[in-house]
């Protein structure tokens, strides 16, 4: 019987082994989409309980622990009241979610972070917390601690175009700290024409470029305004989160009564759709001059619970898959933009892993003169994929349908410091698929290519992929 988390972990096969430890286990960590707040990293926040670090906005564990039957009120509610309490039952809830991914990426973070080895049992939950707590003491486990430890050479937040990127500046004015933070192009609120709260934004959106809008194409001039002091800023990517994919087309006089209807109330789905369209088409364009790629997140129903939304609020577990769908407005889109010569670099993601072979047919449908190593990329297995079966369908859909090699990797997609270790856990993953084909005799028994392909995944392909400003690993 193998030892649970040895060295070994994950990694069946001598060929796994050797790609892994040799190959892709030293690749630094390039997290080019995640949700930490980069004020955390400008002040070297520190923690003071590990349930602050480990549950405080976790909504991945607050989701489980819900499943498991604990009260709200010993979940969120005690987060500050009693933080031993919540680690507590989070302990209560890790003892049953045996092949979740938390399962494994707690064990993972106790391990790395806090050189815990033992199971986390009601027995011991206490003398484990108190350990914790200890280790957060030391110099290392600040946030900068933390990013370093985990040999983090550089990361993108995700920042609404409104933001002043203050904290961006001051950690990039910061010799010190060797890591880039840098923004990345969030600008769903002034798309969400059919969410509450657009005209408010709108007015959030006017201030910060300095102009008043007043019809669809101000709104578009700011936005380029904004993206404009982004790309002085160090941008290089952008995301958006969209229901479905998009693609219904309107003149201007229509854009125009769809967005004074939005500032009045919400409007159709139908109507937000086209302005979405529209918006969407005419960043996609400037991403293509300035160089940047352009991410996609759908397939998400959204605040699911109306109890949970009101009890807790959004981005709190109360989110599920939507249905599969969406490929020929895609398609339309794409293809529109490729027409005009304006298709950026772009990364799409659906968290209906039935979409995987949609997308990758869909993304090799335009590689014609590209100019570029898979263009169009299907993005890591995300949010209720990332676990181990979900990150091996993705690998092997992109393997089946297009060019593995060039897949730029891993992302946290979180907003813990902990969360490092999903890249570890995503390449043993990868190592063991590859080394693998290669025992059976599937790829060509070359540990020297096939290295330096895992290596690429790991790292050198966001590299080359985002353009950023950071040498290849060798």
């Amino acid at each position: 019987m193998k030892t649970f988390m040895n060295d070994d972990f994950l990694l069946s096969t001598d060929s796994a082994r050797l790609l892994y430890h040799d190959y892709a286990k030293a690749a630094p960590i390039l997290d080019y989409h995640c949700h930490i707040n980069p004020a955390d990293i400008a002040t070297d926040k520190r923690y003071d309980t590990i349930t602050d670090l480990w549950l405080g906005g976790d909504h991945y564990k607050w989701r489980a622990m819900r499943c498991n039957g604990i009260p709200e009120s010993e979940i969120t509610g005690a987060r500050e009241r009693d933080p031993f309490l919540l680690f507590q039952r989070w302990t209560q809830t890790l003892q049953r979610a045996i092949g979740n991914p938390l399962y494994h990426w707690s064990y993972l973070e106790l391990k790395r972070y806090f050189g815990i080895d033992e199971a986390l049992t009601e027995a011991n939950c206490r003398a484990v917390y108190d350990r914790c707590n200890e280790r957060l003491q030391d110099e290392d486990m600040s946030v900068r601690g933390l990013i370093r430890q985990s040999r983090v050479n550089l990361i993108c937040t995700t920042d609404d175009p409104a933001d002043d990127l203050q904290w961006h500046r001051s950690i990039a004015e910061d010799t010190s700290f060797a890591c880039q933070v840098l923004p990345a192009f969030r600008p769903d609120k002034a798309m969400n024409v059919d969410k509450p709260g657009f005209a408010a934004y709108v007015e959030t959106l006017a201030a910060a470029a300095g102009s008043p809008i007043r019809c669809f194409d101000d709104l578009m001039g700011a936005l380029r305004s904004r993206m404009d002091f982004f790309d002085r800023m160090g941008c290089r990517v952008s995301d958006h989160a969209l229901d479905h994919p998009v693609c219904t087309p309107a003149d201007p006089a229509t854009l125009d009564a769809i967005f004074a209807e939005a500032l009045e109330g919400e409007v159709s789905t139908a109507k937000a759709d086209a302005l979405k369209t529209a918006v969407l088409t005419s960043l996609a364009a400037r991403y293509a001059e300035l160089g940047w790629a352009m991410q996609i997140h759908y397939g998400c129903i959204r605040n699911n619970s109306d109890r949970g939304l009101a009890n807790v609020g959004c981005d709190s577990g109360f989110d599920c898959m939507a249905d599969s769908g969406g490929a020929a407005a895609l398609v339309n889109f794409l293809r529109q933009l490729e027409n005009a010569g304006a298709l950026p670099r772009m990364v799409l993601y659906s968290l209906n892993p039935a979409d995987n072979e949609v997308i990758m047919t869909v993304a090799g449908s335009f590689s014609l003169d590209s100019g570029c190593a898979t263009k169009i990329q299907l993005g890591s297995a995300w949010w209720f994929n990332d676990h181990k079966t979900g990150m091996q369908k993705q690998l092997i859909d992109f393997a089946n349908l297009g060019v593995l090699g060039n897949f730029i990797g891993m992302l946290t997609d979180s907003r813990s410091f902990l969360s490092y270790t999903r890249h570890e856990y995503f390449r043993r993953i990868l190592c063991d698929l590859v080394g693998r084909w290669m025992e059976d005799g599937e790829i060509v028994n070359d540990p020297s290519a096939t290295g330096g392909l895992i290596r690429d995944i790991s790292y050198n392909n966001a590299v080359r992929f985002f353009g950023f400003d950071l040498p290849l690993v060798q």
